[in-house]
């Protein structure tokens, strides 16, 4: 039975539960749906971080507004649908369907003449393919001078008397700030629950301007990224910190044959007056005749790309970029957007049911808190169950200790440790260390020979903190052999002994391990319960 198999199952003993209260069956309906629907994956940061711009690049069309607009100040959803569709949710609870306006390719809401404190939400459904198994959730800008506008983010993502709406989120940040801090930290108290799993990426966002848009700005900003990853506060709080220069990301991915045809014009330029003209911002949109391009075009450029999108787009031409795809595809590369998208498909995509679920959970425990029926029995009894077998979540805790304060274990095994557990991916394979090309008898190999190692060190291992993570690498193995089909061919561990010897209560495998010298299905089976008693092993 699958993890949503189960919530279902959870969520039908809360329906039981309270049959007689209109209001909590209304919202056991709701968290259905949301079992059901796409990942919801928000974008977070303080005001001008770049969220919609960054939103846009991610959906490949541009859709959110990036200006300072009154729609910039209201929750904003973005979901897959067959047809355009947008629709106003009222804070009176009515809605309202809105004409859908573009304007040079850009998305226009329009709000009726109505204020942002008039809107909870806006739902946009949008036939894109980015969107078919992802719900991107744009917000309003955190630390707003408007104190309105940072309380509707807050409400939505760290309310203080629920869990979050969102099951993951993209935090955009342009340097590191104690409101930075303070708001991950919000988002991992309520999204997390008991497990204080993390589900956060931070991103160095606008990070051309890092460097002050030279051509070698994003090396400068990936040090100053890597310097944040090692920050104390923010290791554990966010899953990774990569920078991501939004707009040249957004330009990219919507690049015109036309814009492309006026930077192939600036690349074909004789260098001085190429160089002369690509000095600064103020120097390329000035009338000059070193370039047949109009002040206009080379403001349109500017506009959509900044002047270090303009300088890097004609590197890449002069490169060998020969067509409009070759250089939206390299300047994608170069964003660092491929870094962030790839960071998404890693970590949180393979992990949605449970993140989903999670989230189910949580509100049904909040539910319970508020509002507990007659007989509660069989519903805390369903979140219990999850809270102890979620081993995603443990997986994610985990991540996020080694990031900060390490794993107990020594330097090789804890950067093993963190591997399994899927610092890399999630796949069999990244989880194993094989390359990607490995065939499946290499990874039932690699995977026997990783539940031999790790139950050798369980095995020797005294301190409670080592055993829990041991506990969770062998929970990950079992997993990926059982995915595998290790299962069918599992071998016994080597034979170990704790430091007690064989009637210590620490070599609580040394009787098992015997069976390496019987033969048969008997021992097959055998192996093969013990491996199933690793996949429902208590972590903690």
């Amino acid at each position: 039975m699958t993890v949503i198999d189960e919530t279902q199952q959870l969520l039908e003993a809360a329906r039981t539960a309270y049959a007689g209260d209109r209001a909590a069956r209304m919202l056991i309906d709701q968290l259905e749906v949301r079992l059901h629907e796409p990942l919801r994956l928000a974008l977070a940061g303080m005001v001008k971080a770049g969220k919609s711009t960054l939103l846009n690049a991610l959906l490949g069309e541009r859709i959110a507004a990036t200006d300072a607009a009154e729609c910039t100040r209201v929750v904003t959803w973005y979901r897959h649908s067959a047809t355009p569709r947008v629709t106003m949710h009222l804070r009176d609870g009515t809605e309202v369907r809105m004409r859908i306006n573009r304007d040079d390719g850009l998305l226009v809401f329009d709000l009726g003449g109505r204020t942002a404190e008039q809107i909870e939400w806006i739902d946009v459904g949008w036939p894109l393919e980015a969107l078919a198994d992802l719900i991107l959730i744009d917000t309003p800008g955190i630390a707003s001078l408007s104190g309105d506008t940072s309380a509707r983010t807050a409400q939505f993502l760290t309310p203080d008397d629920a869990p979050s709406a969102a099951d993951a989120v993209v935090y955009l940040m342009r340097h590191l700030h104690g409101s930075d801090v303070r708001f991950l930290e919000a988002f991992r108290d309520t999204a997390a629950g008991a497990a204080q799993s993390v589900c956060a990426v931070a991103v160095l966002s606008r990070a051309d301007e890092v460097g002050s848009g030279r051509i070698d700005s994003l090396l400068s900003a990936r040090r100053v990224a890597q310097r944040y990853e090692g920050d104390g506060d923010l290791s554990a709080l966010a899953l990774a910190v990569v920078p991501v220069a939004g707009l040249l990301a957004e330009g990219a991915r919507t690049l015109r044959e036309s814009e492309f045809i006026a930077l192939r014009e600036l690349a074909g330029l004789e260098r001085a007056a190429r160089e002369t003209l690509l000095v600064s911002a103020d120097r390329f949109v000035r009338p000059s005749e070193a370039t047949g391009l109009s002040v206009t075009v080379r403001e349109g450029l500017l506009h959509r790309f900044g002047i270090f999108g303009v300088r890097l787009a004609a590197a890449l031409i002069r490169g060998g970029a020969a067509t409009s795809s070759e250089l939206s595809r390299a300047l994608v590369q170069q964003s660092g957007l491929t870094e962030l998208e790839e960071l998404i498909e890693r970590q949180f995509r393979p992990r949605a049911d449970t993140l989903k679920a999670r989230g189910v959970v949580l509100q049904l425990h909040a539910l319970l808190r508020r509002s507990p029926p007659a007989d509660a029995a069989e519903v805390r009894a369903g979140i219990e169950r999850f809270t102890v077998s979620a081993h995603v979540l443990r997986e994610l805790a985990l991540l996020a200790q080694a990031r900060s304060r390490g794993l107990p274990l020594e330097a090789e095994p804890a950067a093993d440790a963190a591997r399994i557990l899927g610092a890399s991916g999630v796949d069999a394979r990244s989880r194993l260390g094989l390359a990607a090309d490995a065939d499946d008898d290499a990874v039932r190999e690699r995977v026997l020979t990783e539940l031999d190692r790790w139950r050798a060190l369980d095995a020797a291992a005294v301190e409670r903190a080592r055993r829990e993570v041991h506990a969770a690498v062998l929970r990950s193995l079992a997993e990926v052999a059982s995915a595998s089909g290790g299962l069918r061919t599992l071998r016994p561990a080597a034979k170990v002994e704790a430091p007690g010897g064989p009637g210590d209560a620490l070599g609580h495998d040394a009787a098992e391990q015997s069976e390496q010298h019987e033969s048969g299905l008997g021992r097959e089976k055998r192996l093969h319960r013990r491996a199933l008693r690793a996949q429902r092993h208590p972590l903690g």
